[in-house]
């Protein structure tokens, strides 16, 4: 079912050739490992396995990492009642609803289809925000779930995840078991650790390039569908100035989920913000919101 989220016909062809060229690389790299471990078998079932748990689990492994959980209509009847009038206006059906217990202002989707997406939002954004500037981070959010990038990250993040495991598995066996294998062994891990690295930066590089985009799309989407582009702003404005001020700590927590956030959990000024950001900057942002004002205005 298509929703009434306006379409995004670059966001589409973003998608594809991401998942083109990460496919690519999934290739080569197991390959890779085959050719460097010499089996097939395991290589191929411990890859297959990894990639059906991640996207079949993805819902519920993000919930338990930001320590959120599903809510009831009485639980929360303002949340859903602001989803119920987006889902309504999207033609969409509605996902579930989740609350994260951190202060840390923010909000996500996840899961692999619009029939199995949760939306869940923190406690912090709940208390920061007034109900219309709730609803434009919330048709953000959905708009995501209506393009399906949500699914498309989903899966293209399992091939750094998987890289990165293997980097950190091989590290680990070098420094704690160097001294009970010979050198053959030795140098095929650090073939495997090199290869991984590499696999890990191209897709690193990959997943942002697209994750900035989506993130530009999914504001104009939220925008043209509430028709309140200066209230999104708004609450861009006011969550990326609160994220600012919440302890390192917390934001660390919070990191591994940037790709699917509001707005990314990272301190101003970060080198990882301004070079590998998962996100547009702040100011890009207002400025493709603040054009979309224009055009609304010219239209009316």
């Amino acid at each position: 079912m298509r929703s009434r989220f306006e379409p995004d016909r670059q966001l589409t062809a973003r998608m594809a050739v991401t998942m083109f060229r990460l496919g690519l690389v999934y290739v080569a790299f197991v390959a890779a490992l085959i050719v460097l471990l010499k089996s097939v078998v395991l290589v191929v079932v411990i890859a297959a396995a990894l990639l059906v748990a991640q996207f079949w689990f993805s819902d519920r492994i993000a919930l338990y990492a930001m320590h959120g959980h599903l809510v009831s209509r009485e639980e929360q009847p303002e949340l859903h009642g602001v989803i119920d009038r987006l889902c309504a206006t999207a033609d969409m059906p509605k996902p579930r609803v989740a609350v994260s217990e951190m202060d840390l202002p923010n909000a996500f989707a996840t899961g692999r289809n619009a029939d199995h997406a949760v939306v869940c939002v923190t406690t912090g954004l709940l208390r920061r925000l007034e109900t219309d500037e709730l609803e434009g981070v919330l048709a953000h959010e959905l708009s995501h779930v209506a393009h399906r990038d949500v699914a498309v990250i989903t899966i293209a993040s399992f091939l750094g995840v998987i890289a990165g495991l293997i980097v950190r598995f091989a590290f680990y066996s070098q420094l704690f078991g160097g001294r009970n294998r010979d050198q053959n062994t030795a140098a095929l891990l650090a073939l495997v650790m090199a290869v991984s690295a590499l696999v890990y930066a191209l897709s690193f590089l990959l997943i942002r390039a697209l994750s900035r985009y989506r993130e530009l799309a999914a504001d104009r989407a939220a925008a043209m569908l509430t028709g309140k582009p200066s209230v999104l702003a708004s609450a861009l404005t006011k969550v990326s100035g609160d994220i600012a001020r919440i302890p390192t700590q917390d934001l660390r927590t919070a990191q591994a989920f940037n790709a699917f956030f509001f707005t990314p959990a990272l301190g101003p000024g970060t080198a990882v913000a301004n070079l590998f950001s998962t996100h547009p900057s702040l100011e890009r942002r207002l400025e493709a919101l603040a054009a979309i004002s224009v055009e609304l205005g010219e239209a009316a």
